[in-house]
């Protein structure tokens, strides 16, 4: 999957607050891990998570290997407007 880091940072801006624990135990993964996905960068308490980015507008290119985290958060988004 690929997306501006703009739209990674907005993603992240728009969860509900919590949801990097929610995320983390729905997953199975360290809360910094989690906070990597989102352009954290605590890789002594956790793990990288598959990002590449690559410079250019809008902060550049983000390729995600894995969007489980993206679309769980995508699906806490939506069922908190509800």
């Amino acid at each position: 999957m690929t997306l501006t880091f703009n739209e990674l940072r907005e993603l992240k801006d728009s969860l509900p607050d919590g949801t990097m624990h929610k995320i983390a135990n729905e997953l199975n993964l360290s809360v910094e891990t989690v906070r990597n996905y989102f352009g954290g960068s605590n890789y002594d308490k956790g793990e990288s998570v598959g990002l590449h980015f690559e410079k250019g507008p809008n902060g550049g290119i983000v390729t995600l290997d894995d969007d489980s985290i993206y679309k769980l958060a995508k699906k806490i988004i939506e069922e908190s407007k509800n």
